[in-house]
């Protein structure tokens, strides 16, 4: 009888540990869309190593010396047909506009050694995009990670930008985690937005992306393919997105294109960077810093851009989340043009 319960118990536990090796070790799909073929899409081949995926929108008319780059959200943000034919008004009075997909994502190259996914990589890639387009000035509009990629690059290299639009911005880095608990003036009318970061990370993750999250942190390795780990991104991005609008009811699917492992570990990096704030705080450059009415990022890391940029000007748009473009796109537009032919 005894041998028979031995026999059982390790007949049972073998089992358990095969389902577990199962769960944590073979690879998952997911039914969500891929990354879509656009016919406007070029390279540049960057001295970085990074390949990167862009696309121009040439000016019409008097074109003005200064282009407009648009640093996306993410890390590892890519653009789509939507960013394309919104971002299209902009050629309309003049300026030539590029978009890219950051090294990681969309249509540009996944790295092979992941710790190479860092801050400073993006930001040397969009060093040597500005060189690639040859203006001696450009325009930013930088959304989410893409304004704190900003301000990276201002900080070394302050000549180069003419003005600069912050939507949403992130938090500058190293991040000062008591700027979360300023509270915001009650004139404002700020709200927090229906559905939160932690509400769709708990509602997606599931024991192989959680031991993929840490074995890339601790080993700087991938456990699942750039494949794999880039849609479970895309399905986590959907609910994400939830999180970036006042009104949850709107549609807010994901498109393909967004990078795991960029994202993972750039944030990992960014505890590192070097401080941009000495450089900013004299910096003169005009800045327009939008902010949604329930946008997912606190106050006082908002306040702080208005801080170091003496020449600011602040908008809250009403009705609008994290993602002011998706809720109000005239709106959007109309602000940023305006704050352009100043």
């Amino acid at each position: 009888m005894k041998i028979t319960i031995r026999r059982l118990i390790i007949s049972l536990f073998s089992s358990g540990a095969l389902i577990l090796l199962f769960v944590l070790f073979v690879p998952r799909t997911y039914d969500v869309p891929h990354v879509k073929e656009l016919k406007s899409t070029l390279y540049w081949n960057l001295p970085t190593g990074s390949q990167i995926a862009y696309t121009l929108i040439p000016a019409k008319g008097i074109k003005k010396a200064s282009p407009i780059i648009f640093l996306q959200g993410g890390p590892g943000g890519f653009y789509t047909e939507r960013t394309i034919e919104l971002f299209r008004s902009f050629s309309e009075i003049g300026y030539d506009i590029y978009l890219y997909d950051q090294i990681g994502g969309g249509h540009s190259a996944r790295l092979k050694n992941i710790r190479e996914y860092t801050a400073d990589r993006h930001k040397r890639d969009l060093e040597e995009i500005v060189r690639k387009i040859g203006s001696e000035k450009v325009i930013l509009i930088a959304q989410s990670w893409g304004a704190i990629l900003a301000t990276l690059f201002i900080a070394d290299n302050p000549t180069k930008v003419e003005k600069i639009v912050f939507t949403g911005p992130g938090p500058i880095q190293p991040m000062n985690m008591e700027l979360a608990k300023q509270a915001s003036p009650d004139s404002l009318q700020l709200r927090e937005p229906n559905f939160s970061n932690a509400q769709a990370n708990k509602s997606v993750q599931n024991i192989r992306s959680k031991l993929t999250m840490k074995w890339a942190l601790l080993f700087g390795k991938k456990l699942a393919s750039d494949t794999e780990a880039d849609d479970f991104q895309t399905l986590l991005n959907k609910k994400l997105n939830k999180s970036t609008v006042c009104d949850t009811s709107i549609d807010v699917r994901a498109e393909g294109g967004g990078g795991y492992y960029v994202q993972v570990m750039t944030i990992k990096s960014l505890a590192n960077v070097k401080d941009p704030r000495p450089v900013l705080k004299k910096s003169k450059i005009p800045v327009l810093v939008m902010k949604g009415q329930c946008d997912n990022q606190k106050w006082g890391f908002t306040n702080e851009y208005l801080q170091l940029f003496t020449n600011h000007r602040l908008v809250i748009i009403k009705n609008a989340g994290h993602s002011i473009s998706r809720e109000q796109p005239d709106l959007y537009l109309k602000t940023i043009c305006d704050f352009l032919s100043e």
